[in-house]
Formats: structure tokens, sequence, C-alpha cells
């Protein structure tokens, strides 16, 4: 196993009676990655999560974090407290003050002073909350509430954060404010494992994708290979005149998988090649006096390439 690795999993499995959750998955996420998890209600993401946060037991396989086992004992103690787990349940005291909220969480994980003060200062930067720091939780709108939540999973300082559906219910904005410190905590150095439902925000964010079905890890890839290997890419053009000679170049080139031509007599087709072969595509298409006036590529996005992924699955 390489030491680089800040997850490593190994047969990892999950069962419920005669419900397995989690089957067999051997996943590996690299240190400083922002490694996305994907897949529908069901699939065993919230599962897999708990178990690499030790809140939950194996029922086989192992789990091996920046290189360490981690054990169901006080064995691990040192390794979990380098673990910040939000789940996408964990209730807040509304009655508690921001600040004190915090406070009471960073006693728990023994942050002493005069450190304490200084980081609990720092963390509400963080998450843009200083200026309510003597508001009661209660009067916090949703997205306040999720950057507290997050700000008391990092107020121990951990190395690996997990984050099971953080973004959910969230508006655009508060969504946009939650990426950016993401962001900012993968740039400190933080490897962040993240479930969500809003593939958009996770496209965005990570490095790799990990598409779990029914408990399977069905892909687990950079997201730069998956995009190339699973996810097509589209190239609209457009021509000053008829499209008929673009038509016939393009039926005649071996990478166009595809061709339509669309009503306001704009052609878009599917082309299987890579940048330096769109180069030379729109190269040979001046050359052959063709007269463009439009040539835009587009890629598939993630929630494309997942429910087509879906579909191949299901059939």
């Amino acid at each position: 196993m390489a030491k680089e690795l800040a997850i490593y999993t190994s047969a990892l499995t999950k069962q419920f009676d005669h419900h397995i959750a989690v089957h067999g998955v051997d996943l590996q996420v690299e240190s400083g990655e922002v490694y996305g998890l994907i897949g529908p209600n069901g699939a065993g993401k919230t599962t897999l999560i708990r178990m690499l946060a030790a809140a939950e037991v194996p029922t086989a396989g192992d789990i091996y974090l920046n290189g360490e086992p981690l054990r169901h004992d006080r064995s691990s103690a040192t390794l979990k407290r380098s673990l910040g787990y939000l789940p996408d349940d964990f209730p807040l005291y509304e009655d508690l003050s921001v600040w004190d909220y915090l406070d009471y969480f960073a006693r728990l994980y023994q942050v002493h002073e005069p450190r304490r003060r200084q980081h609990l200062w720092e963390v509400l930067e963080l998450v843009s909350l200083g200026n309510k720091r003597h508001s009661q939780i209660a009067t916090l709108s949703r997205g306040m509430k999720q950057r507290l939540s997050l700000a008391r999973t990092i107020i121990h300082q951990p190395i690996l954060l997990l984050l099971d559906e953080p973004v959910s219910g969230l508006d655009p904005v508060a969504r946009g404010e939650f990426r950016e410190i993401i962001k900012t905590l993968q740039e400190a150095g933080m490897t962040i494992l993240i479930s969500s439902h809003v593939l958009s925000d996770l496209a965005e964010l990570c490095t790799s994708i990990g598409i779990m079905e029914l408990g399977y890890l069905v892909e687990s890839a950079p997201l730069p290979e998956l995009y190339c290997r699973l996810g097509h890419q589209h190239i609209s053009m457009s021509v000053l005149h008829s499209p008929e000679h673009l038509e016939a170049a393009l039926c005649q080139h071996p990478l166009v998988e595809a061709l339509q031509v669309l009503p306001d007599q704009s052609v878009q087709v599917q082309f299987s090649g890579n940048a330096q072969d769109r180069a030379a595509l729109l190269r040979s298409l001046v050359e052959a006096g063709i007269p463009l006036a439009e040539f835009h590529c587009t890629q598939e996005d993630l929630e494309t390439i997942f429910l087509k992924l879906g579909h191949q699955q299901a059939s």
C-alpha cells in the first residue's frame, strides 16, 4: 500500500441482518485530494463514510488512514483525532451562542488556552461567522448553520475530512459559500471526501470521483479520466452559407462518431479525439476553404455521465 494514500480500504463490507449495504469496496484516495462520492439513495455512500469515520464497525475488510490501520478500540485514538466527520443529520444546540457552541467542542477535543481562543477566531473567520459569534444558533439561516457545523467539524484541525451531504437543502448562494470554504481547506493541505447529490458542485470541487451502485464501488477515477473515458464531447459548428460542404468533410473524418444538422443550420458532431485532434480538425476545415463562423466544443457533464452509467448498470 502506498504511503501517500490518505484512505485505503480492502474488501470493505457492511451487512445489516440480511442486507449487504457495502460490498467489498476497494477505495484509494490520495493525500490532498477532494474525492467526490456519488450514487443514488441506498447505494451505500453513508454507510461507507460512517465506517471510514469509525462510527460503524465493518462486517469484513480493512481500513487504513494515512497508512495506519483503523481499529475500533483505544489503539486508534490518535488516528481518530485526525478525522473530521460531518454527518447529514448532526444536531445543533440551538440555545447556545455560536461562540459557546464552538468553544464547547474545542474543549471536548482538548484544544487548550491560549491557543483555543485564537483558533476559535480563525475558524469563525474561515466560515464567515465572526460577526455572528454572539448570536444564538436558533437565529441563524440554514446556510449559516451548515457553515457552523463545518466549523465544529474542523475545530480540532483534522487532516482528513469526511462530509456526508453537506450542502443538502442549501440555496445556490449558500452552496457557493460552502464550496469556497472547501477549496480553502484543500489548499491548506486537507484531504476531503464528500458525498453529494449536487453533481455540479462536485464537478467544480473534486479531483477524483467514486460512483456507488447497490453497495458496490462501480467507478473510481480522477475526474479528467472519467470525462475522457465515459463522457462524449460535442463540437458545434456553423458556416456562413449552406452546411453541405461541412457535412461532407465531417462524414469522412475518422473521429466523428455522429453528426446532426440542427434547425438553425448549425452542425453538431460527437467527437472522440483529444485536444490535438480537435485542433487538427479545425485546421483541416479551414484549409479546405469551408467558411466557419463558429467552432465550439462542449463536454458531457458529470450528471450526464452518472445517469448514463446508471442506465448501463441497469441494462
